[in-house]
C-alpha cells in the first residue's frame, strides 16, 4: 500500500457512496459501492484478505496505485452511480452494468388522448415527464399497481383504448378506473387524477404512508399477520420509490484526475506553450519481431477521448529489417501525404514531384500559407528557461484557420519513441510543408517528453496530468499496433504452403484440402488423384505434385 493511498484511507467517511479504483496511468480498472466507504474501502488492503485464493482480488489490488470517490446520501444513489460510472468507464475489473442495460424509469405523457403510466429504459425529448432513474425495479412495479389503484388510473396498454362502438372496459367494471374511454369521466377530469399521481409519485405522499401505516398496526393487532406484512411490504415499496434522490446528469461531482479529459489537455497545453488545447491528437507507434512483420498503428483522439473511426494501421513497405526510424518516416509520409491529397492541398514540392497541377486559385493559397509556415515555423526555444522548463512557441494562427475544407490535420503528433524517431517524423513533415504541425516524442523509460530543437527532453513526473493524458494515447497506439502484428502472424501461421503455388485460389486450395484432408495427404496423392479435384487437369495436377514434392521430403512409410 503506498503513502497517497494510506492518507486517503485516513480521509474516507463512515457515508454511503461509490469508490473508483486507478492502475499506475490513472485509469480506472474498478468502481464499486459501499454503505461505509471507510470499511468497504479499506478491506482491500486489509493483509487477510491477501491471503485469500480469489485470483481476481489478488490481481486488481495488484493494479491499485491510487482511488478516488464520491459520497452520496443512500445506498440506491450509489448503487444508481455505481451502474452509470461502471457504463461510461468500462472498467476492466467489473462485470456487472457493462452491458447497454438501464435502470427503470417511470414515463407519462400528458399530452396522450389518455395518458397512462408506463415503464421505460431510454429517457427521450418527447415532452413527456419522466420519473427516476430507480434502483430497485420490483419496488417500483408495487408502488405503480398501487398508485394506479389509489387514483384509478388505467392499466390497459393500448394508446387509445375502446374507440369507435366499443363499450366495455373491465377496469371499469372492477372500479380500477373511472374509463374515460368510455365516457365514464371527461379528458381533463382523467387528466386532474394523473396529475395528482404525478405529485405522489414525486413525494408528496405522506397522508397515504400514514394510512398504510395504520392499517398495517391494525391487521397486526387483530392477529392478522399476512396482511399486515403485506402493507409493510407495500410501506417499504413505497418509501423506496417515493425517496427523492440525487440527480446526477445537473449536479457536478469529482471525476478521477485521469479521466477528466478537460483538464488533461488544458495541462498538456500549458506544458507544451500551446496556444490552446489540441482538440485532436494523433499519436504513431511501430511493432515487428526481429524485423518480420513490420506494422504500424495511427491513434486519433479527440477532445481527450478515443476517436476510433480514424484509427488506421499500416504494414511497412519500404523498409527491409528492423529500423523503426525509417519505418516511422514511412508511416508519417503515407498518412500526412494521403491527407493533403484528399484535401488537395499540397506543398509545391510534394505536388510537382507527382506531377499533378494545382488550380491557380489554390496555388496562391498554398504559397500563402508556405510563407506563414517559413516565418512561423513550430521549433521550441532551446536557449530560453521558457524551453527549459517546457515552454513552446508556436504561431498564433491554429491549424484549423490554416485548414481548407477536406480531411482536418491533427493540433498534435505523438511520436511513440525518443530523439531518432522523432526527427524522423519531423522531416518528413518539413518535406510536405507541415512543420507547422507541433510534434512531440514520448520516451518510455522514464517518459520524458522530447521536442524539436530542444537539447533536453522535459519531464513533468508521472502523476501530471499531461503525462496520463500522453501516455493513454501511447498505450493505445501500442495495443492497435501488437494487435494488428499478432493478427498478421496468426494469419501466416495459419496459411497453407499451398498460397505459395502460384495461380491457385481460395476455392480451389479449400476443394484440395476437402478431398485429402490436409497438405500432408496431398503431398503422399498421385497426380491421377490430384485431378479428380474440380478445377484441376492433368498438367495443372502434375505442376502442383512436382511443387509439393520440392517442399517436403516423404518417407515411403509415411502415413
Amino acid at each position: 500500500m503506498t503513502e497517497t493511498i494510506r492518507k486517503k484511507l485516513g480521509t474516507l467517511p463512515h457515508k454511503p457512496g461509490i469508490y473508483l479504483m486507478k492502475d499506475r496511468f490513472g485509469t480506472v480498472i474498478y468502481v464499486g459501492k459501499a454503505r461505509d466507504l471507510r470499511k468497504r474501502v479499506s478491506q482491500y488492503f486489509h493483509p487477510s484478505r491477501r491471503m485469500g485464493w480469489d485470483l481476481k482480488f489478488n490481481a486488481l489490488v495488484e493494479a491499485i496505485c491510487d482511488f478516488d470517490f464520491h459520497v452520496v446520501r443512500s445506498e440506491p444513489e450509489a448503487y444508481l452511480l455505481e451502474g452509470r460510472l461502471i457504463k461510461e468507464f468500462h472498467p476492466r475489473y467489473n462485470v456487472s452494468f457493462r452491458d447497454d442495460k438501464r435502470f427503470l424509469l417511470l414515463k407519462v405523457n400528458l399530452n396522450d388522448p389518455i395518458p397512462n403510466f408506463t415503464l421505460t429504459r431510454l429517457k427521450k425529448d418527447d415532452g413527456a415527464r419522466y420519473f427516476g432513474p430507480f434502483s430497485n425495479s420490483g419496488a417500483l412495479r408495487n408502488t405503480l399497481a398501487l398508485v394506479r389503484r389509489q387514483f384509478n388510473l388505467r392499466g390497459c396498454r393500448a394508446f387509445t383504448p375502446g374507440g369507435g362502438d366499443y363499450k366495455h372496459c373491465l377496469y371499469a367494471h372492477l372500479k380500477y378506473c373511472t374509463a374515460p374511454c368510455i365516457g365514464n369521466v371527461t379528458r381533463e377530469q382523467y387528466l386532474e387524477q394523473v396529475k395528482a399521481a404525478c405529485d405522489f409519485i414525486e413525494g408528496q405522499c405522506a397522508e397515504m404512508k400514514d394510512q398504510l401505516e395504520t392499517e398495517m398496526k391494525k391487521a397486526a393487532a387483530a392477529q392478522d399477520f399476512e396482511k399486515a406484512a403485506a402493507l409493510r411490504d407495500l410501506l417499504r415499496d413505497l418509501k423506496e420509490t417515493t425517496r427523492k434522490e440525487q440527480k446526477f446528469e445537473r449536479v457536478p461531482y469529482t471525476l478521477p484526475l485521469a479521466v477528466d479529459p478537460g483538464r488533461d489537455l488544458a495541462e498538456l497545453a500549458a506544458a507544451l506553450g500551446l496556444p490552446a488545447p489540441p482538440r485532436r491528437i494523433e499519436g504513431f507507434d511501430i511493432s515487428n519481431i526481429s524485423g518480420t512483420f513490420a506494422v504500424a498503428s495511427l491513434v486519433s483522439f479527440k477532445t481527450g477521448r478515443p476517436d476510433r473511426a480514424n484509427y488506421r494501421r499500416f504494414k511497412i513497405k519500404t523498409v527491409e529489417g528492423q529500423d523503426d526510424f525509417a519505418s516511422m518516416a514511412e508511416v508519417v509520409r503515407r498518412r500526412y501525404t494521403r491527407l493533403l491529397n484528399e484535401s488537395k492541398v499540397q506543398s509545391p514540392k510534394s505536388g510537382s514531384e507527382h506531377g499533378e497541377a494545382i488550380p491557380e486559385e489554390l496555388q496562391k493559397l498554398v504559397d500563402v500559407t508556405s510563407r506563414k509556415v517559413r516565418r512561423q515555423s513550430w521549433k521550441p526555444k532551446a536557449a530560453t528557461p521558457e524551453a527549459l522548463t517546457g515552454g513552446i512557441s508556436q504561431p498564433p494562427t491554429s491549424n484549423s484557420q490554416l485548414r481548407t475544407p477536406g480531411p482536418q490535420l491533427p493540433d498534435l503528433i505523438l511520436i511513440d519513441g525518443g530523439k531518432g524517431q522523432l526527427s524522423a517524423a519531423c522531416e518528413e513533415l518539413k518535406k510536405l510543408g507541415l512543420e507547422r504541425i507541433p510534434v512531440i516524442g514520448l520516451a518510455k523509460e522514464f517518459e520524458e517528453i522530447y521536442r524539436p530543437g530542444a537539447s533536453q527532453p522535459l519531464r513533468l513526473g508521472l502523476d501530471h496530468p499531461a503525462v496520463k493524458l500522453l501516455q493513454r494515447i501511447r498505450d493505445e497506439c501500442h495495443r492497435v499496433a501488437n494487435s494488428y502484428n499478432a493478427q498478421l502472424r496468426l494469419k501466416r501461421i495459419s496459411e497453407s504452403v499451398l498460397d505459395e503455388f502460384p495461380g491457385i485460389g481460395e476455392a480451389r486450395k479449400q476443394a484440395l484440402l476437402k478431398k485429402f484432408g490436409s497438405v500432408r495427404r496431398l503431398q503422399l496423392a498421385t497426380v491421377e488423384q490430384i485431378r479428380e479435384v474440380a478445377g484441376f487437369g492433368g498438367q495443372t495436377a502434375a505442376e502442383l505434385k512436382k511443387f509439393l514434392e520440392a517442399r517436403s521430403v516423404i518417407t515411403p512409410n509415411a502415413a
